[in-house]
């Protein structure tokens, strides 16, 4: 039997409990042994068991049965956010975009304060001075659609977008480069008009031009 080595015991008592779990020991909705029968299975003490199987709970694996056990959900940990991003082509980050922005477009409108109106505008501005350099551009414009996020006040969207935004910036990047060409009038005006909507308090105007933006964006990719 396979016992762990001394140091950083919970992790290595985890990742040999994962083992057994991928090896087929116990399947989906199989009920663990109780720490006393596992801990000495696992060469380690009850306390650093019983932390093996909140590591793994925290990783979706196992769940806690208050008064019946813990028991088998998943025979692997799901990838991390950062290796989901890491695969994602530019338009599924595109899409992903769309059900981030849309909605925090439309908040903006009834939630914006002067001041964040007033930092819109100026991401706005600077957007427009940067259009000759792909990479200025590109900084500009997640500064101003993230002033947008931030003018929802909704911290869930702003997470989400802050989680993502460094794959979004390489996606838009690679997209622009596809094109061959970046920052032309037609796509300053549309952002002009994403500001105007937000500043008049046009919630479905600032969400449906974000969702026409982003949609556009996607079918030159096709």
């Amino acid at each position: 039997m396979t016992i762990v080595r001394r140091e950083s015991l919970a992790e290595q008592a985890a990742e040999l409990l994962l083992s057994r779990i991928r090896d087929g020991e116990w399947e989906i909705g199989g009920k663990l042994p109780g720490e006393t029968t596992l801990a000495p299975q696992l060469g380690v003490g009850r306390s650093t068991a019983r932390e093996a199987i909140r590591i793994l709970a925290g990783r979706g694996v196992l769940t806690t049965r208050q008064g019946a056990g813990v028991f088998v959900t998943a025979t692997d940990t799901p990838a991390s956010w950062e290796a989901v991003l890491a695969r994602a082509d530019v338009v599924a980050v595109i899409e992903a975009r769309t059900a981030i922005e849309v909605e925090a477009a439309a908040l903006a409108a009834r939630r914006r304060t002067a001041v964040e109106l007033n930092d819109l505008r100026r991401a706005l501005d600077d957007r427009e001075q940067h259009r000759s350099d792909i990479g200025e551009y590109v900084e500009t414009d997640m500064a101003f659609h993230r002033c947008i996020i931030v003018a929802a006040h909704s911290p869930v969207l702003l997470e989400l977008f802050d989680g993502f935004e460094s794959r979004s910036r390489q996606a838009m990047s690679d997209m622009l480069r596809l094109r061959g060409h970046h920052g032309d009038q037609a796509d300053h005006d549309t952002h002009e008009l994403i500001y105007e909507a937000i500043a008049s308090r046009d919630a479905e105007a600032a969400a449906a031009l974000t969702r026409a933006h982003l949609n556009m964006l996607k079918e030159l990719l096709r």
